[in-house]
């Protein structure tokens, strides 16, 4: 196979298993990490794929409407890729699901595109326009006031609509994350619709990136007894990991393996 065939055959797979990671090309083309990264080089220099270390937006995805959603999504980009690569792992065709309003879960959204028939429920409209692209899906956006960036929903008509819901799995983000005081939230409309939401769940599972450690903000929403997994970065400090590692939560260090995304 020629440079030009091999690396058609590496578009090829792109295009049919999105968020795919270097080691997994090498395998399925039977070369060396090295020749892959070396590929992607090329291909990128063509503007035909996007890389970036610990992952990747994909540049032809429906990019968020509002600036301050944007701005907010990009901090510690790299950091919520990685946990919202890991965390898509836990859904399966099928899965009833609970989406929050979260730049790291709008990033997770991203790589459930293979994922068919999810029955999705989220006040998140930019996570809603994601999944909703997918025809196999069911996304129900909860109702009620669209807060002032566009980006998410909340207040009582959206927590009355949680009353009698079951879904299986929760996906929730906050601003903070203690062991003692569990995920709080600077918006306290946000934490009361968040807190009424993982009732309804068999399983919450939370995705905070290391900056959120240590941040108590203004709304408690959930307990650690309330959070069966929680997806962390490699960013997380020695003394972090030494008490999470010595409480009963259940933790996953996310690896920041590279993730490759096709351009438009």
């Amino acid at each position: 196979m020629t440079s030009f065939e091999r690396r058609q055959r590496l578009l090829q797979i792109l295009r049919s298993h999105p968020g795919i990671r270097v080691p997994e090309l090498a395998s399925m083309l039977g070369v060396s990490q090295g020749t892959v990264r070396n590929d992607l080089g090329a291909l990128a220099n063509g503007g035909q794929v996007s890389r970036v270390h610990g992952g990747a937006v994909p540049s032809g995805d429906q990019e968020p409407a509002s600036p301050s959603f944007t701005a907010r999504a990009r901090k510690n980009d790299a950091a919520k890729l990685a946990i919202a690569r890991w965390a898509a792992e836990m859904v399966e065709d099928g899965d009833s699901i609970l989406l929050d309003a979260s730049s790291t879960v709008f990033y997770m959204a991203r790589f459930l595109k293979d994922r068919r028939k999810l029955r999705v429920i989220t006040n998140g409209i930019e996570v809603a326009r994601q999944l909703a692209a997918n025809s196999t899906n069911t996304v129900i956006l909860v109702g009620g006031v669209v807060n002032s960036d566009g980006s998410s929903i909340t207040g009582s008509l959206g927590e009355e609509f949680f009353h009698g819901l079951h879904v299986q799995k929760a996906f929730v983000s906050g601003s903070g994350f203690t062991l003692e005081a569990g995920l709080t939230e600077v918006n306290i409309y946000e934490g009361q619709l968040k807190s009424r939401a993982i009732a309804s769940a068999d399983q919450v599972i939370a995705l905070v990136d290391s900056s959120k450690f240590g941040k108590v903000d203004l709304t408690p929403f959930a307990r650690t007894d309330q959070i069966n997994c929680l997806f962390v970065d490699h960013g997380i400090s020695p003394e972090w990991l030494e008490k999470l590692s010595a409480s009963l939560l259940c933790f996953n260090v996310c690896d920041p393996e590279e993730i490759i995304h096709l351009e438009s």
